[in-house]
């Protein structure tokens, strides 16, 4: 009964209403939107740092990342690689062989990290192949070939088949330098990448390190990111005598930047939801102080007060139930658009994110406990909205509400 009739009451003043459920709507679908770019970027930067740079794991000789020096190689990398491979959950493995040093040309030199690699290894796991803008990746037959960032290549004048002498420290401690060819240049959108990394077939590099077989790290990439504390106590049991490193442990940054864009969401929704109260209490105190001759009546013939509060509460929570689900259905349409096609920022703000690693087309991207999350918040938001305009109708006094005009 108490469900009916204010059903009907907040159809009595229909553009008041529609005022609210509207409100509601864009509130709702606003938070929708930036929940689904916020994620979004986060998706970009995680997935740019696990794609290009850390894997998922990775499995290093026991002293390596204190200092990097290029002598703690692995033993029997390939071996371990095999073994790791051949794992439940694993997608992709390359074994690398690092060593950090300077890259001259005839127009300047910069410092930077080259990575030994097989073609087809790299190529499965950090998808490098596919940003390939001029040239070709690590041809075969090609001795001394280089793979570079297109930024570097233009900070170093530097263009296909340009003679680039790569200086850096041996396995025995001596600097010894070699001449290699510019085979391809790729675009990344992460300018740290590109300006610090270069690509060289793994043989050619432990040529001149002088050690074949030379490897410094095994990235793994596994089908599922939830699976990597699982597989990595898997390979610390099999492989007790090396270092294996979730990318949660290698980048720490990772999870910090997630949990500020987390963070940042529920900020956004408190703000949103904030201004949502008041104006629900504007709108229902208008609509109580409009209606006080009537809620007089009701009282005169017997509703009580917890009643009256109670049909004010329902009315405003009819209200966020009509206009939630309009504002859902707008927002999900419009991540499931984004979300296929992206949102083209190149011309904002392209360069800006490229700085900090991201793309500058940007999936927005909502998880189903989103819209729970939300639809909780719109219902908590629609009862404190309420509770004012209810407390000043219950505080009538029947006799002298219906004494008013």
């Amino acid at each position: 009964m108490l469900l009916k009739i204010a059903w009907r009451n907040i159809w009595r003043s229909p553009v008041r209403s529609w005022v609210v459920i509207v409100a509601i709507a864009l509130g709702v679908w606003a938070v929708i939107f930036l929940m689904g770019f916020s994620t979004g970027m986060a998706n970009s930067y995680v997935d740019s740092a696990i794609r290009l740079e850390v894997g998922h794991l990775q499995v290093h000789h026991p002293e390596y990342l204190t200092d990097r020096e290029v002598q703690f190689v692995l033993p029997q990398a390939d071996s371990v690689a095999n073994l790791i491979a051949a794992g439940p959950g694993v997608q992709a493995v390359s074994v690398r062989t690092l060593v950090g040093g300077m890259l001259s040309s005839a127009r300047g030199s910069h410092g930077l990290r080259v990575r030994g690699v097989d073609p087809a290894e790299e190529a499965a796991l950090s998808q490098l192949d596919r940003k390939l803008v001029e040239g070709a990746y690590l041809p075969e037959g090609r001795r001394n070939a280089l793979y570079l960032g297109k930024k570097l290549a233009d900070r170093l004048g530097v263009r296909l088949r340009s003679r680039v002498v790569l200086t850096f420290q041996d396995l025995e401690g001596n600097i010894t330098s070699a001449a290699f060819r510019v085979a391809g240049l790729f675009d990344v959108e992460n300018n740290g990448f590109e300006e610090g990394t270069a690509l060289a077939r793994r043989e050619d590099l432990n040529r001149v390190l002088g050690r074949p077989g030379a490897a410094h790290e095994i990235a793994v990439m596994l089908e599922d990111a939830a699976l990597a504390d699982t597989v990595a106590t898997r390979l610390r049991n099999r492989l007790p005598g090396l270092d294996v490193q979730t990318y949660m442990q290698l980048s720490p940054e990772i999870r910090l930047f997630e949990s500020q864009i987390s963070a940042s969401v529920y900020i956004i929704m408190a703000i949103v939801m904030l201004g949502l109260v008041f104006g629900i209490v504007n709108t229902m105190l208008m609509a109580v102080l409009e209606r006080v001759r009537e809620l007089g009546m009701l009282m005169a013939i017997g509703m009580n007060r917890p009643r009256v509060f109670g049909m004010i509460v329902l009315e405003t929570l009819l209200l966020g139930l009509v206009g939630a689900p309009l504002g859902m259905a707008l927002g999900a349409g419009m991540i499931r658009w984004y979300g296929r096609h992206g949102l083209d920022l190149s011309a904002y703000a392209g360069e800006g994110l490229s700085e900090f690693g991201m793309s500058a087309v940007i999936f927005p991207d909502v998880y189903p406990g989103m819209y729970v999350e939300l639809a909780a918040a719109v219902l908590v938001t629609a009862v404190l909205g309420s509770l004012y305009p209810a407390w000043k109708a219950v505080r009538l006094r029947p006799v002298e509400a219906l004494r008013k005009l």
